[in-house]
């Protein structure tokens, strides 16, 4: 498979503190990447880095063997990176419509195909009845298909999700794991921060591994849930409070 994302030592710090500590990984076209570590261990930051929204003290990033680094966020964007955010960030007092149409026009169509296009994405995140709709009235699951219909307005062709089943209710959470596969047999490239073991061990093919800003492994998922560095960092703990 060709890597469609190379992360070459990665280290930023925040004062005294290292979010991000040499990590390096790749990523091959069509994989889904789960990023998972205890609270601090660096996966946002991570996420920010790779985005452009932080920038780097040392390392690099390439998406389709070019480097990124230091491309404002929505240059890497018009490459083909999408995101999704652990806080939610609808536009409240638009309408779904509307919402993902500004995804759409993101890629320099005009606004009757960015019309089109938004219909199209919502229907597939299952919200075309709620299209007229106002974003404050949705509720927390409803939101984060919102927010992936809108990300998946840009066209990305790997789509970085941050706790997408982060903050629902149980029943919500097999929709939204259907839905993260859906997206991968169109072809997208997933990269996603998760709490939920169960739903990262159910839809990953490798999973990277992070505590206190390093990588602990970066691996199949049978290999990381049974490596001794992983369960000591945290997954007991995260077993605990997901069952």
């Amino acid at each position: 498979m060709t890597n469609i994302l190379e992360v070459e030592n990665l280290s930023k710090s925040f004062g005294g503190i290292k979010a991000n500590n040499n990590i390096s990984f790749k990523a091959s076209s069509g994989e889904i990447i789960g990023i998972i570590g205890p609270n601090g261990a660096g996966k946002s930051t991570l996420f920010d880095l790779i985005t452009g929204y932080t920038k780097p003290d040392t390392g690099g990033v390439k998406f389709n063997g070019k480097s990124i680094l230091n491309l404002r966020p929505d240059l890497i964007s018009s490459l083909g990176i999408g995101r999704t955010f652990q806080k939610l960030k609808p536009f409240l007092d638009q309408t779904l419509l509307e919402n993902v149409m500004i995804g759409a026009l993101a890629t320099g169509i005009n606004l009757n195909q960015a019309r089109d296009k938004a219909l199209e994405m919502i229907d597939f995140v299952d919200l075309i009845d709620k299209r007229h709709h106002f974003a404050k009235e949705l509720s927390t699951g409803q939101r984060k298909r919102l927010e992936l219909a809108r990300a998946m307005a840009t066209e990305p062709k790997l789509l970085m999700m941050d706790e997408v089943t982060g903050g629902v209710d149980q029943k919500t959470v097999p929709g939204l794991v259907e839905l993260i596969k859906k997206l991968n047999k169109l072809g997208v490239t997933i990269l996603t921060i998760e709490h939920n073991m169960r739903v990262i061990m159910d839809i990953s093919h490798k999973i990277l591994a992070l505590d206190q800003g390093k990588k602990i492994v970066f691996d199949k998922p049978k290999n990381v849930q049974l490596n001794e560095k992983v369960i000591d960092a945290y997954l007991g703990g995260v077993n605990a409070t997901t069952s």
